[in-house]
């Protein structure tokens, strides 16, 4: 019989189960099936698990939703949209925190403030796929690189690249990206308007 680690979230009212109680209630619907996997939870978890995907409810996506547009949002506040709590609030969060749902917050910074008028994108070709880990690395150090993605298709590598201007990023090609070893040839994109910028619909 194989077993697989899992994690539940207990309330003030609740204690957490020890494995011997799982085993003795798998026949119940409110219990863990643990030989298929699938994890519900009793109502009052709230969120739920299955198959490691993480499940979330309408107060959860009201909390969601209010730090994605604001990160620096007060308890009150979310606690006053979501119609609960505040200490209801703060466990619901760190609920989501510990499931990584919530992976951190953040300040976004406007690049055109300081100057950076330019975005690309950059289709980067290797001349062959064990020279990857040393171009990442390389690209790595390259500070206008603010994304790097391994992709499928004709290229090799996908970087986002924020530069000052046209003359910033044809510098960059041809002095700090195009000189990396095992890179054979760039295609560029430069992007001449963002038009939708968002996260994952809840």
């Amino acid at each position: 019989m194989k077993f697989h680690s899992l994690f539940f979230y207990k309330d003030s009212r609740t204690k957490a189960f020890s494995l011997i109680s799982l085993l003795k209630l798998t026949k119940d619907h409110n219990a863990v099936d643990l030989f298929n996997q699938n994890y519900t939870f009793d109502e009052k978890y709230q969120m739920k698990i299955t198959n490691q995907e993480v499940k979330v409810d309408g107060i959860d996506k009201i909390l969601l939703n209010g730090l994605i547009q604001n990160a620096r949002v007060s308890i009150v506040e979310l606690s006053k949209k979501a119609g609960i709590s505040g200490a209801a609030v703060h466990q619901r969060l760190k609920k989501l925190e510990n499931s990584s749902l919530i992976s951190g917050s953040q300040i976004n910074i406007n690049p055109k403030i300081l100057g950076y008028n330019t975005l690309a994108f950059i289709g980067v070709f290797l001349d062959k796929a064990v020279s990857n880990p040393e171009a990442v690395a390389q690209l790595k150090k390259i500070p206008e690189v603010t994304e790097c993605h391994y992709t499928t298709g004709n290229w090799s590598i996908l970087i986002k690249i924020l530069c000052k201007d046209n003359e910033h990023l044809m510098n960059l090609l041809n002095t700090k990206i195009q000189t990396i070893s095992g890179v054979s040839r760039t295609e560029t994109f430069i992007s001449l308007n963002q038009q939708i910028n968002r996260q994952i619909a809840l």
